[in-house]
């Protein structure tokens, strides 16, 4: 049974892979049949590994974000509905920060808060965001607010998959992470694409990282409750 659940695995690197030429290529019109694709596998892939999980927020959490991302996929191929497709991925971030939050020990333990330490250990995430919002907000116009929104919770999503150093394994740890981190950069350089200085290469930088993330996130959640 793991060896087909595996196979998830492949088609959606597949689909990932076509989609990034496809990308490559500027071909707009066949990005229609394979970015709604994208997500699908790697959602039944953790669907199928988690019915150890049945019944659980972390579960239902997880696959609420992957169906989020879907709809956001789906909903960014028009750029008439942006602001909604915003909306899809701000709720998938919502969920995995309610996912990396559950998948480590001990979750709702509250001990003593060094906030000065904590603002240094999260400062390497505090800065790139500073920085891509400080280039791109002189052309948000209406979408200042949510946009302002959307980074809060994207960076509150990376910190919170940072504060679970030493309360999961390792390679749980460093999965979802990097993962999280990845998933930052990606909706960095769309921002920069869009709001501030377009580049053709942007296009296959954002898919890239993206497959990247959510496929870190997936196994980096994985690994905790399996190990």
């Amino acid at each position: 049974m793991k060896n087909k659940n595996i196979l998830w695995l492949y088609v959606f690197l597949i689909v990932g892979i076509i989609d990034l030429v496809l990308t490559a290529e500027q071909n707009a019109e066949l990005r229609i049949y394979t970015k709604p694709f994208i997500i699908l596998p790697l959602a039944i892939y953790f669907y199928q590994i988690s019915k150890d999980l049945k019944g659980t927020i972390l579960r239902k959490a997880m696959i609420a974000a992957l169906a989020f991302s879907w709809l956001g996929d789906i909903l960014l191929l028009y750029p008439q509905l942006f602001l909604y497709g915003l909306g899809a991925f701000l709720m998938a971030h919502i969920c995995f920060i309610i996912s990396f939050k559950l998948s480590q020990e001990k979750p709702f333990e509250i001990g003593q808060v060094n906030f000065i330490k904590l603002f240094f250990y999260n400062l390497p995430i505090y800065i790139p965001a500073a920085i891509m919002y400080y280039l791109i907000q002189a052309n948000l116009g209406a979408l200042k607010i949510p946009v302002v929104i959307y980074i809060l919770v994207i960076v509150t999503m990376v910190t919170t998959a940072r504060e679970r150093f030493k309360k999961t394994n390792s390679s749980s740890f460093w999965q979802v992470f990097i993962g999280a981190f990845v998933f930052m950069i990606s909706d960095g350089i769309l921002a920069l694409n869009m709001f501030f200085q377009q580049f053709p290469e942007s296009g296959v930088m954002v898919m890239g990282t993206y497959l990247l993330a959510q496929l870190l996130i997936v196994m980096g959640v994985r690994a905790h409750f399996i190990n």
